[in-house]
Formats: structure tokens, C-alpha cells, sequence
């Protein structure tokens, strides 16, 4: 389980050449369309890219709510790489050592 901190985390440290925007979902199973980010203290303001069903176009939540983040747009490796991630075959993990 990912906790809320790491969640944070990541979303302070977001990649630069990642477009601040995908599909969050909550722990409550809701998925969130989102093409905008802002952080405050233990929280975190989505832009959706559509209004809900009750015309909201901006949700507030707390990091502790967040279960994964989908993202929309390709990656690539460099991309990977500046979040913190390593490739998972163990040539990859013997040249990042």
C-alpha cells in the first residue's frame, strides 16, 4: 500500500517532462480525470478535464484518498528515469548498481 506521504512525494516532485495531468483514482474507486495539479500542505487541488456530473470542475482532496495514477500520455525511458524508476530485467538493474 502506498501511503499518503509517497504520494505527496511524487506529486511535489513531478516529472518535468511529464504533462501535469492524467486519471487519478481514489481509494474509493472514483476515477478522476485531472489536466492540472496544485499542492497545499497535505492536499491536492485537481483541474478535471471535464465538470462531474454536478458541474464541479475543480476537486480538493487528501493524498491519503489517492490509490493510483493513470497516465494518458506516452512515456518515455528518460521520463521514467526523472521520476525514480529503474527498469525491472536484471541486466538494466546490474548497470544502474
Amino acid at each position: 500500500m502506498v501511503t499518503s506521504a509517497i504520494w505527496k512525494l511524487y506529486f511535489t516532485n513531478w516529472p518535468a517532462g511529464l504533462p501535469r495531468g492524467g486519471v487519478l483514482v481514489t481509494s474509493h474507486n472514483e476515477a478522476i480525470p485531472f489536466r492540472k495539479f496544485w499542492l497545499k500542505d497535505e492536499l491536492l487541488l485537481l483541474e478535471r478535464t471535464a465538470p462531474d456530473a454536478n458541474g464541479g470542475r475543480f476537486l480538493l482532496l487528501g493524498f491519503d484518498l489517492i490509490d493510483s495514477v493513470k497516465f494518458t500520455n506516452p512515456l518515455s525511458e528518460a521520463t521514467i528515469a526523472e521520476a525514480g524508476f529503474v527498469a525491472s530485467d536484471a541486466e538494466s538493474l546490474l548497470q544502474t548498481v
